[in-house]
């Protein structure tokens, strides 16, 4: 009898020992989580919505727990006040421009807080600071994103199937280029037109082609006139002879101008006999008079050659013309 209490107290004994190492081990364990064995540093920040933080949940800077969250309270109906227990060890590590934003531990996990950012040039953050919150990332943006995206994606779908629809109908320019076999038609005829037209050009190219080839073979005027001095200084002095020629014909043209005009006027007698016609009648009946007078000139010599006192000179002077005449033939 003595003997079976006695085992049965080592085995009550036993795992009471074992159930006082798991208790220990437990608190130990529930206590580096928590955080209660180490230093700490209480950090604040405020929030509009936490979106299911909790107290205990975790505290991230860089992809690393440095805390959890101690406490979540209200200040007003838009503003939560969360505190987080940071480890003093870390805090050295993050600076008081740091951003506090809402995140989840996985995609699925739970909430926690994600210190983001911080720069060198501000001081490590100290017991009892406040720092700012930013716009919340993790799930919540993800699933906002997705959401815009389904907004568009559902407004490009309207959209395509209101243009597909008016296609259909024959509206606009594709549509009536799908439906209108007049404007296929023209379309096909103006690409037969731009093909002709390549054609020209591709024409026009090798042409080109084919006359810088003269020009650097050392062939053709072209040639010459780019590379004969003596060619292009003869062209050079014929050009400026021409350009005298032009410049004097120019002043030709200049006095005929100038002689035209005065013909116009009536101040000088050319211009009275071409554009002043009692002038000219003037000039008619002195000219008939010149007539008249000759012949009547001519009818006095005649009959002063018919006189008996003149009779005799007359003759003398008509031998001595015809003797000067025979002597000239001589």
């Amino acid at each position: 009898m003595a003997t079976t209490d006695r085992k049965r107290s080592i085995i009550v004994g036993l795992f009471t020992f074992i159930g006082l190492i798991i208790l220990v081990a437990g608190i130990l364990v529930l206590g580096t989580q928590q955080n209660k064995f180490s230093k700490n540093l209480a950090l604040t920040t405020y929030f509009k919505d936490v979106k299911g933080l909790k107290v205990g949940n975790n505290v991230w800077f860089s992809g690393v727990k440095v805390g959890i969250i101690k406490e979540i309270s209200f200040e007003s109906v838009e503003n939560v006040k969360v505190v987080m227990s940071v480890e003093e060890k870390s805090s050295k590590f993050i600076r008081k421009d740091v951003i506090a934003t809402l995140s989840s531990d996985g995609l699925i996990g739970n909430a926690i807080i994600s210190l983001v950012g911080g720069s060198e040039t501000f001081p490590q953050v100290e017991d009892k600071d406040v720092i700012k919150s930013g716009v919340s990332g993790g799930m919540d943006a993800m699933l906002a994103t997705l959401q815009t995206n389904n907004e568009n994606i559902l407004e490009i779908t309207k959209n395509f199937a209101q243009l597909s629809k008016q296609i259909l109908d024959g509206k606009g320019t594709i549509g009536a280029l799908m439906t209108d076999d007049a404007i296929a038609n023209s379309l096909r005829q103006s690409l037969t037109t731009l093909n002709g037209t390549m054609s020209s050009a591709n024409q026009a190219v090798n042409n080109l082609v084919t006359l810088t080839h003269k020009l650097n073979s050392n062939q053709g005027l072209i040639h010459d006139l780019s590379t004969d001095t003596a060619l292009f200084a003869s062209l050079r002095q014929s050009a400026a002879q021409l350009q005298g020629v032009t410049q004097t014909a120019s002043a030709l043209m200049a006095n005929l101008n100038a002689t035209t005009a005065r013909l116009n006027q009536k101040d000088n007698a050319i211009g009275v006999l071409t554009n002043d016609p009692d002038a000219a009648n003037e000039i008619k009946q002195i000219l008939k008079n010149l007539n008249m007078s000759t012949e009547k000139l001519d009818q006095n010599m005649e009959a002063l050659q018919s006189n008996f006192l003149l009779r005799g000179f007359f003759k003398k002077k008509a031998k001595e013309e015809a003797a000067a005449a025979t002597d000239s033939v001589k």
